[in-house]
């Protein structure tokens, strides 16, 4: 990131990286502990300060030989040392049409000072902009920290075991299905999955979170993560290029680039403010010559040129993006990636929360809770009921699946996903059916009352055309989820609402646990998104949180579309315009106390840059502000604004 003012505005460049983060060598850039280079940076302000130094000494003192020519000599010096690169850069942006930005505000105001004898202010004005130059990279360096921390992530070697020998590749060169290895201490470098028996992982470079996460053989282990204890070998499931890790980090690059309304605003408003100023600078020499009658041209031009020093907008499209840049590096900081600055002011504006149920406010960890079995063998029951489930992905039936143990040896044939209702198939010479009560409901068979009258999530079976009895299974409630919605209703959230393809039974018993405000059960997803659609109807400013694929149509309509636990669905990544790299509801009040935050530092800023600048620009038409003051105006208002704006990396959300 630079500070670029060649395109008739001051404002903060950021990343244009063509390149995925797939391409780049190790996805950062290795040259910030260069302490030389930057020292040499600061070598032509230190040099003109001294000789400013000396030449108001010998001034005050009225040294006999320090006359007007070797004042000019000392003087000019300083200004060709610290002022040279500006005034060059001025010149350079002439032929391009680009003439109002502040390398011309500073060159016209600070020549124009020499021009009149007023050497040392001249010289002061620019030293003290260079020195506000210097500054604000320092904090443009220190927001892009906590990013450039998350793009290190990134490995740049892996050890490949092939045929028994270990071998080091850069992780570009390994292939899907390669065995790696990971010894203790050392990052992952490629999704995959773990053939050791154990091992633990720190993740929290990934989510935030710092608790150690045990897998075990067949589970997946996602790059970035890092080997705690035991050496790991995992085979590989996913290409240097198509990692979660990878996906993410090219989002991180590309969420700089899309601006926020305001900042948006103060670009366009600079390139029309700067040019007027200098006309009204041009106004305030020579206009006075027709309405005052002691009119001396180097007073007046005195104060024109003092107006030009004020009027830099540099406080504003300076730190107008470094705050929303910080927010973005606040966000990660704390496993929340924007995909822009504009998403964190829309935060801000949401009035109603909607939340999917299953893996967003509860755990998607399902355990099966009874077996009730009519006129048929148990064992059986539960066998060929998991068998038939084992084809479906959802966390129902993985928790049935799980809970029949061994379901090796049975035939299973012509299994066919109804959405919303269940599966169908054969399985051993049966006809099964299982899922909910709307699934027997379209098969016309008949099934005890009592299934209507449980509240947790249910399986029901029928087999060969009759209903042969049912599995209920539980989910739990996540620990922060209470915290969520009362910290939502706290920051101002007018309507929470809880949307789930889950039976409306349930829905509505962890509703009301989590005091919500409405709650829709037994949805489709088609049914998911015409409830968003009726909420916006309503002229309500909507996120969604959602963790799934069948979340992603929610996701998109929304007006900020929120991915919870982003690294385990690529459609949600792609999707959503905010992602929580946990599965903490919690994080959703956090994302919203950033954009809240970010927003008030701006306007803080703009505040200041405005109220500041009007009145020195009064008191510098009137002859009364010095460049000095001037100095103070420009220089001094646009370093509080970026102290201001680096805040937001220190505040605990």
């Amino acid at each position: 990131m630079s500070i670029d003012c060649s395109s008739g505005e001051c404002s903060v460049e950021e990343p244009n990286n063509k390149k995925s983060v797939s391409e780049e060598s190790d996805g950062h850039d290795h040259s910030h502990g260069n302490e030389e280079s930057d020292f040499k940076k600061y070598l032509p302000a230190i040099g003109s300060f001294i000789l400013l130094i000396t030449g108001v000494a010998l001034n005050n003192f009225e040294v006999k030989f320090f006359n007007k020519y070797f004042q000019l000599f000392l003087f000019g010096t300083a200004y060709i040392i610290i002022g040279g690169p500006v005034v060059l850069k001025a010149l350079k942006s002439i032929p391009k049409g680009n003439i109002f930005n502040e390398f011309f505000l500073m060159s016209l105001a600070t020549i124009g000072a020499f021009f009149i004898g007023q050497y040392a202010e001249g010289v002061a004005v620019m030293l003290f902009y260079s020195v506000g130059e210097l500054v604000q990279d320092a904090a443009v360096n220190r927001a892009k920290r906590s990013i450039k921390a998350l793009l290190e992530i990134q490995s740049d070697q892996v050890t490949v075991l092939q045929n028994g020998t270990a071998i080091i590749k850069h992780p570009k060169e390994v292939t899907v299905g390669e065995i790696i290895q990971i010894k203790p201490g050392e990052k992952v470098a490629l999704d995959g999955e773990l053939i050791s028996e154990k091992a633990s992982f720190n993740t929290s470079a990934l989510t935030g979170e710092s608790v150690p996460d045990t897998k075990s053989k067949g589970e997946k282990v996602l790059a970035g993560m890092i080997n705690l204890n035991t050496l790991a070998d995992v085979k590989v499931t996913s290409a240097f290029s198509d990692t979660k890790l990878a996906r993410i980090l090219t989002l991180v690059q590309e969420a700089v680039g899309r601006k926020a309304r305001t900042q948006q605003f103060i670009s366009k408003f600079a390139k029309v403010y700067t040019p007027i100023v200098v006309f009204l600078a041009v106004g305030l020499t020579f206009l006075p010559y027709f309405f005052i009658e002691n009119y001396v041209f180097t007073d007046w031009l005195y104060r024109a040129l003092v107006f030009l020093v004020i009027s830099c907008p540099c406080a504003l499209v300076i730190s107008i993006p470094l705050g929303y840049f910080g927010g973005i590096g606040a966000a990660s900081k704390n496993g929340i990636l924007f995909k822009g600055s504009n998403f964190l002011d829309l935060m801000t504006k949401v009035d109603t929360v909607v939340m999917d149920k299953t893996g967003t406010l509860t755990k998607a960890v399902f355990k099966v809770q009874q077996v009730k079995v009519k006129e048929f063998d148990q064992n059986e029951f539960i066998k060929l009921t998991a068998a038939l489930e084992s084809k479906s992905s959802h966390p129902i039936a993985k928790a049935v699946t799980l809970y029949a143990k061994d379901i090796s040896g049975i035939s299973i044939n012509d299994v066919e996903e109804i959405a919303g209702h269940g599966l169908k198939g054969k399985v051993n010479n049966y006809e099964i059916l299982a899922g909910n009560a709307k699934l027997l409901k379209r098969f016309n068979i008949p099934y005890d009352a009592e299934v209507d009258s449980i509240i947790e999530s249910i399986v029901v079976v029928a087999i060969n055309g009759e209903y042969k009895g049912f599995i209920t299974v539980a989910d739990e409630i996540k620990e922060d989820a209470l915290e969520s919605v009362q910290n939502l209703h706290r920051l101002g959230i007018k309507k929470i609402v809880m949307l789930s393809g889950d039976k409306n039974s349930v829905t509505q018993h962890i509703a009301k646990k989590l005091q919500i405000d409405e709650a829709f059960g037994g949805l489709l997803p088609e049914d998911k998104v015409n409830k968003v659609s009726a909420l916006k109807s309503e002229g309500r400013i909507i996120a969604f949180v959602g963790d799934g694929v069948n979340d992603a149509p929610v996701v998109a309509l929304a007006d900020v579309g929120i991915a919870m636990g982003g690294l385990g669905s690529d459609a949600t990544i792609e999707t959503a315009d905010v992602v929580i790299q946990t599965d903490h509801p919690s994080k959703i009040a956090t994302s919203v106390k950033i954009g809240k935050a970010t927003t008030r530092i701006v306007w803080q800023n703009i505040i200041l840059a405005f109220v500041v600048k009007a009145i020195v620009l009064a008191l510098g038409a009137g002859g009364l502000a010095t460049m000095w003051e001037a100095v103070f105006a420009d220089v001094g208002v646009a370093l509080l604004a970026i102290l201001n704006a680096v805040r937001i990396q220190k505040m605990k959300f």
